[in-house]
């Protein structure tokens, strides 16, 4: 492939929800600019960007897809993200290293849910947006219908620069508003149009459309107002650069019309990209953060004359090509066979065979220049997230803020031979999904796996048995409860045992007393006079500690609770370490009889975003989940409910509200604190719990 420079780089990542058509506008654009010999489709496993088995078979992007076209002579780098919600963290990563976003609009279902996400993320990243309304061959496909949706959602500064002609099965072209030309296709042709006049029946609409075009465009130069006022119009070479200009400061949203599946519209894509969304090189500057945190930020500008540096966005664990990182170039010319430092890691890496990628294929190149993007496989210590660059000129850029996980389970290998490989494999999985989470309970001692609802788990499951050969079950995880005190208890431990020989000896008096929640653990030591030698003290707080960690009610640590030793007696002879730390275990479990024990359960601070006609229902499920609001947020058609909820109502959530609003509800959640359990459910609880484990033989005293 060619070596290009940032003037004549565009970088654009396609978002949206999903099913809006991205992936088929993406294979559009591929077939068009002669990147692909054919017209890649979704729906038979040959999107270009749709690759993976997972991807092909569920018929949905999961994961961030690259490809690039040649248009004229501007390379396009495109990154197609996933549009449902439990992959759509993939569109945000993907947004640093872009210079635009083609915000992908279903032309029947217009504004949904997903699409009003990334626009937000847009907004917190200031990426100039073109929107491309798609899919318009569909049946009940209607551009005023979609436009209108488009302007309510995201406000005036939306505004079309193109019509469509015709509709649905009928649809034939499109009028360019800013050249004022028109520009016929056939339904599933090359994806090249045919210049020709604006057809008669369409002449008023279109003038109209212009001359609101060109009105808005006016509106933010004063210098092109003064211009309009005069003329009553401003002539192509005014409005193409004055277009791009308000683009690239986020004053005009434009939008145009396409089909990926009909091919129709691509090439006007390719076109409006390359005129109207701005080069990496008309960045004023990239903001770092200084390497290790310390002294000032320093600012990189997308310039060759930079020292290098390159971020990296995305990882792929592949079973035999190993880890491919693909990064983008902020600044200077990366090289192939060229080192750079790893800020994060501080060690050197070699860039081997750098490359572009088409979907899963490399495209070989010598070196890349600021603003370009690529991949390089076999890196030792990068991640994505890592900068690395020139060691004398150190830059981090910032990593991308993701939400915690919404959802867990417990998992367990089915063999142990995928005990062998479950960890792993997870790790290399975790490499390429920032969202994904495997750790272990301290508590329960079980294996869990987190991720950003039920599907997404499901993916990763299926990738385990396919990619590392490793099958696991799934279970909901256990709810990590604790035991606690309200009341207070002042009694007596005594361990006394008698063999042949030296016996066992320990007797020791606490008093216990509950702590405000979250206070853990305290011991006092109270001894006065030796009644219980110095160093036997610390066994009987171990005694306590691990009796308390074994639990009263239910096998669950007890916590927040005070223990005063004040007094005890001990045998020359018969008193050891031992003996204390079973009399210290005694004296625990007598004062949990009359310390009025009760059970604990996580709360969790919970966050569910819908559609406001779904508000209602919402609120209404939590309240039957015991859960508390603490408040209601409105934004852009869609409510933000936060509660605090019991984690056990909350372990099967995602798949209810999925099914409640028909997908177009998220929510996150995070651990806020302990509450106890209302006495109607400690008894279920604890008999279930007694039941699971078996009841621990009592020592002897």
């Amino acid at each position: 492939m060619k070596v290009y420079t940032g003037e004549n780089i565009r970088n654009v990542a396609l978002v949206g929800h999903g099913h809006a058509g991205k992936t088929s506008l993406v294979s559009a654009m591929l077939y068009t600019s002669g990147a692909t010999q054919r017209l890649g489709r979704v729906d038979d496993g040959s999107a270009t960007t749709d690759y993976d088995d997972e991807e092909i078979g569920r018929q949905m992007s999961i994961s961030t897809g690259t490809a690039v076209v040649e248009w004229g002579k501007t390379k396009i780098n495109i990154l197609d993200t996933p549009g449902f919600n439990m992959f759509v963290h993939e569109a945000k990563m993907a947004l640093p290293v872009v210079d635009a976003a083609i915000v992908v609009v279903d032309g029947v279902a217009g504004v949904e849910v997903v699409t009003q996400r990334v626009w937000n993320y847009c907004e917190e990243y200031n990426t100039p947006r073109l929107i491309v309304v798609s899919r318009m061959d569909r049946e009940r496909a209607d551009a005023a219908r979609v436009l209108e949706s488009v302007q309510t959602a995201f406000g005036r500064s939306v505004v079309p620069i193109e019509l469509p002609i015709g509709a649905e099965k009928s649809l034939s072209g499109l009028i360019d508003l800013v050249r004022m030309r028109a520009y016929t296709y056939e339904l599933g042709g090359n994806g090249k149009g045919k210049e020709t006049e604006i057809p008669a029946s369409l002449k008023d609409q279109a003038q109209e459309a212009h001359e609101r075009l060109v009105e808005l465009v006016a509106e933010g130069d004063d210098k092109l107002m003064e211009k309009f006022f005069e003329a009553g119009t401003l002539g192509e070479e005014d409005l193409v650069p004055a277009l791009h200009n308000a683009i690239r400061e986020d004053k005009i949203f434009p939008v145009i019309f396409s089909s990926g599946l009909g091919n129709i519209g691509a090439d006007r894509v390719m076109d409006f990209i390359v005129d109207y969304t701005p080069a990496p090189s008309e960045h004023e500057w990239v903001q770092g953060e200084a390497a290790g945190g310390n002294g000032d930020a320093p600012k990189r500008h997308e310039t060759d004359a930079e020292p290098v540096s390159l971020y990296v966005f995305k990882t792929v664990s592949d079973p035999f090509a190993g880890r491919i990182s693909y990064f983008k170039v902020f600044s200077g010319v990366v090289k192939n066979e060229g080192t750079a430092q790893n800020f994060r890691t501080n060690t050197l890496e070699k860039l081997s065979h750098i490359s572009v990628m088409q979907g899963k294929t490399a495209l070989s190149v010598t070196e890349l220049h600021a603003g370009d993007i690529g991949a390089v496989a076999k890196l030792k210590d990068t991640l994505t997230g890592d900068t690395l660059g020139d060691k004398s000129a150190p830059i981090q850029y910032p990593r991308v803020k993701l939400p915690e996980p919404a959802i867990t389970f417990a998992i367990e290998p089915k063999s142990r031979a995928d005990e062998d490989k479950l960890g792993p494999g997870l790790h290399k999985l975790m490499e390429e999904d920032a969202m994904l989470r495997f750790f272990r309970d301290p508590q329960t001692k079980e294996f869990l796996i987190a991720g950003t609802g039920q599907q997404h788990i499901e993916v990763t499951v299926s990738k385990l048995k396919k990619r590392y050969n490793t099958q696991v079950n799934l279970k909901a995880p256990k709810v990590p409860y604790r035991e606690t005190i309200r009341g207070k208890a002042d009694v007596q431990g005594r361990h006394k045992k008698q063999t042949g020989g030296h016996g066992q000896f320990g007797d020791c008096k606490i008093k216990m007393e509950p702590l405000p929640r979250g206070g853990d653990f305290e011991f006092v030591n109270d001894i006065f006079g030796g009644a219980i030698p110095k160093n036997f003290i610390p066994a009987v707080e171990k005694g306590i500690k691990d009796a308390a960690a074994r639990g009263y009610l239910a096998g669950y640590p007890v916590v927040d609770f005070r223990v005063v030793l004040y007094d005890g007696s001990y045998h020359d002879v018969d008193s050891n370490d031992l003996s204390f730390q079973l009399a210290g275990r005694i004296a625990f479990r007598k004062a949990m009889e009359v310390a009025k024990p009760t059970l604990l359960e996580p709360i969790m601070n919970v966050e569910i975003t819908v559609p406001d006609d779904f508000a209602g229902s919402i609120m209404g499920d939590l309240n039957s989940r015991r859960g508390r609001i603490q408040g209601m947020d409105n934004k852009a058609g869609n409510t933000v409910v936060k509660a605090e909820v019991p984690m056990a109502e909350m372990l099967t959530y995602g798949v209810e509200l999925t099914s409640m609003t028909q997908g177009r509800g998220s929510f996150n959640m995070e651990m806020h604190h302990y509450d106890i359990v209302p006495g109607q459910l400690q008894e279920k609880i604890i008999e279930k719990a007694k039941r699971e484990r078996g009841e621990q033989p009592e020592e002897e005293e």
